[in-house]
């Protein structure tokens, strides 16, 4: 017997599948971003300005930008990244409390330990 879903969920059921693809993608832009920005080798800049601050303010001012620079990518980031990852379990619990679960961007029925019938939320005839 195939599951179904109350028809009543159904406009909710989209809707927070919407949401949960949008926070989706964008966690995996901003984690990439995250990435990207502790990657950068701004700091071995700033490392060597500090070498040569010993005889100068300015390298010192210089050294000071470059780190803020660095740390400030990396937090404001982090920042973006925890925000998306906040909204997309946000989106998690509300399909957890409807017995559905996500793998990548596919939804499933939490019973479903095989992962053999995936769910479109758009297929009217999930709905009874």
């Amino acid at each position: 017997m195939a599951r179904t879903i109350s028809g009543d969920d159904k406009f909710d059921l989209q809707q927070n599948f919407r949401r949960f693809i949008k926070f989706h993608d964008l966690y995996q832009l901003h984690n990439e971003q995250f990435k990207s920005a502790k990657a950068s080798r701004v700091w071995i800049a700033a490392v060597i300005a500090i070498v040569f601050a010993m005889g100068s303010s300015f390298f010192m001012g210089v050294a000071a930008g470059l780190f803020g620079l660095y740390f400030y990518r990396v937090i404001s980031a982090n920042m973006q990244k925890s925000s998306a990852e906040e909204g997309r379990e946000s989106a998690e619990r509300w399909f957890a409390a409807k017995s559905l679960k996500f793998e990548g961007r596919v939804l499933y029925h939490f019973e479903d330990n095989m992962l053999e019938t995936p769910l479109d939320p758009f297929d009217d005839g999930i709905y009874g």
